[in-house]
């Protein structure tokens, strides 16, 4: 007969294996959630939140094991602190950013507490499974694992569920987000989107008569840019800080200021250094915005011109453009997020 001690060994062992496959995949498909732009036929949003609620139904087990731990003063113990303090900011700041009732905790907005603290239980977690090693066995992979399994994944879709629902009865402003989690802004009104950049950019304040734009060596002014034909289209802007915002953009299309035939990616640069790298085939879906609801862009939204790439998130539409080259390196030769 096993004895209850070696019983509770073995759910604490379980559990823990458990942790070890959900928290990397809720930060991952977390990521993955901040990355994509479409609608995918998988919604790596739900698979994130299913993720996250599955480590909250294993808390109660994952308490017991922290308790143990703590009760023979193991002196690494303070990572399993540190580990269970990370996650329940990162699931309490993702849980009030899906309900859209309040937007920042200090100086921080939600989401990057949200993802701060999902990316710091992460770097816990590889030391902590280094002390404590989990290794799988062939008996974790039986019927008996299998539907306990079930079961959590069960429990945490029930729990989605119920905060679904309680969002849309309460009439709670996640109860209309985004497939990606982000919550509308300011649509057909650009004075109300909301200004952000990318982590320390600064908006630069540049006026018409300096600016000069550089399309593969040769340059235009902001007069000559006007020049040629331009378009209006509505796209979306969808930010990793976690608000949307579809816009009337109007500018120029990007395969009528470059020739592309020879090339593999088109990198477009900011006046703050930050650039992006597009491929080939998005370049016809890529516009050089110049204006947004009918009047010039503003220097928070990318005065004197902009990218606006429909489908794609908000990292990706480069403003206070000031080149656009093409190249042969092909445009998955960059880090997924920009670094800078």
């Amino acid at each position: 007969m096993t004895s209850p001690r070696r019983s509770g060994r073995g759910r604490g062992r379980l559990t823990n294996l458990a942790l070890a496959v959900l928290v990397p995949l809720a930060v991952v498909t977390g990521l993955f959630s901040n990355a994509i732009g479409g609608d995918w036929p998988v919604d790596p949003a739900l698979v994130h939140a299913l993720s996250a609620l599955g480590a909250v139904v294993l808390a109660p087990w994952k308490s017991a094991v922290v308790r143990r731990g703590s009760a023979r003063g193991r002196r690494y113990r303070w990572f399993s602190y540190g580990l269970l303090a990370l996650t329940a900011a990162a699931l309490l700041s993702g849980l009030a950013h899906a309900a859209g009732l309040a937007e920042r905790v200090g100086p921080l907005t939600l989401m990057q507490v949200h993802v701060g603290a999902a990316l710091g239980a992460l770097a816990l977690l590889i030391p902590h499974f280094w002390v404590h090693p989990v290794r799988p066995r062939a008996t974790d992979f039986d019927r008996r694992s299998f539907v306990r399994g079930a079961g959590v994944m069960g429990a945490a879709a029930v729990l989605w569920a119920v905060w679904e629902g309680a969002m849309r009865a309460a009439g709670w402003p996640g109860a209309e987000r985004r497939f990606t989690g982000s919550h509308e802004r300011g649509s057909f009104v650009p004075e109300r989107m909301p200004v952000v950049s990318w982590l320390d950019d600064r908006t630069p304040h540049i006026a018409e008569e300096d600016w000069r734009l550089e399309v593969d060596g040769r340059f235009l002014s902001y007069q000559e840019l006007a020049a040629f034909p331009h378009q209006e289209l509505n796209a979306v802007l969808d930010c990793t800080g976690g608000w949307f915002s579809e816009q009337r953009w109007r500018g120029v299309r990007l395969d009528e200021l470059v020739d592309a035939s020879r090339a593999r990616s088109i990198r477009v640069r900011s006046a703050t250094g930050y650039d992006r790298r597009f491929p080939v085939r998005d370049l016809p879906r890529l516009w050089l915005a110049t204006a947004a609801g009918g009047a010039r862009l503003s220097p928070g939204h990318g005065f004197p011109a902009r990218i606006a790439a429909p489908g794609r998130r908000g990292f990706w539409w480069v403003k206070w453009v000031t080149g656009i080259e093409t190249s042969s390196r092909p445009w998955w030769m960059q880090t997924p997020f920009p670094i800078t």
